[in-house]
């Protein structure tokens, strides 16, 4: 955890991380007692869980008693509309909900802001072990407080490669040596920001709140964002692949 506020870290970086830390006590203490967590099937047939819902309602009440103006989108929750709409919230309660309701310790919070469509303060939190992966446009990226960037590898046969959509895994595992399917997008993409991970697959056309923070905190660590056709995008609403530009470059040639 970070200790002491660094240079780059502002003010709203410190709303993030209070308003993720607090919402986190909550998921680590359901975390270890599964058995008396009630969960419920949604619409989509995927899980959500109580103690999903009052991660969702933590991080609302703070960031929004912090910047009462702004607008915010949820995964588990209605859109605000704040009287500013240029800034807007992007959250993610817990990113990983079929790992947290097995016990697969593999999930985090997510939470994003942006400005006018653009975003310029992400952080992905991982209360298991304790990680705090955050970046502002133009500072970098760090996890607690060490900065982090995107791994050097050049040769296909050397990488780790995780998929968010299983559409693309036949094609590209015959070359890939190491494959993983993790289940947190935001966590996958912060592995990929540090150099954990090599290359990551999304699903096309993903939510906000799957992808929006990921995207800048993977960007200021020196990824490189594509769309399908491999063409470099800006906006996370295009985004399927990224890594290192070298290791993209040899991936759109095969």
């Amino acid at each position: 955890m970070i200790s002491v506020k660094l240079p780059n870290q502002s003010s709203i970086i410190s709303v993030m991380q209070k308003a993720v830390i607090k919402a986190s006590r909550g998921l680590l203490r359901d975390f270890s007692e599964l058995e008396h967590l009630q969960v419920s099937v949604k619409s989509n047939n995927s899980f959500v869980s109580s103690a999903d819902t009052r991660a969702d309602k933590i991080l609302r009440e703070e960031l929004m008693h912090a910047r009462p103006t702004y607008s915010l989108i949820s995964e588990e929750s209605a859109e605000i509309v704040g009287e500013d709409p240029s800034y807007r919230w992007i959250i993610d309660p817990l990113d990983g909900t079929s790992n947290y309701i097995h016990g697969f310790p593999h999930w985090a919070i997510s939470v994003a802001l942006e400005k006018d469509n653009q975003v310029i303060a992400a952080v992905t939190y991982d209360p298991v072990k304790n990680e705090m992966f955050w970046a502002e446009k133009g500072y970098g990226a760090y996890v607690n407080d060490r900065k982090i960037r995107v791994s050097s590898r050049k040769n296909i046969n050397t990488t780790l490669v995780s998929f968010g959509t299983l559409t693309t895994l036949p094609k590209i595992a015959k070359i890939c040596p190491s494959i993983r399917r993790c289940g947190s997008m935001s966590l996958d993409m912060a592995y990929l920001a540090c150099g954990r991970l090599d290359l990551l697959f999304i699903s096309p056309n993903g939510n906000p709140w799957d992808v929006a923070g990921g995207s800048l905190i993977v960007k200021e660590a020196g990824g490189v964002l594509m769309d399908h056709e491999y063409h470099p995008v800006d906006h996370y609403s295009k985004l399927e692949v990224m890594g290192n530009i070298d290791l993209l470059k040899t991936i759109s040639k095969l």
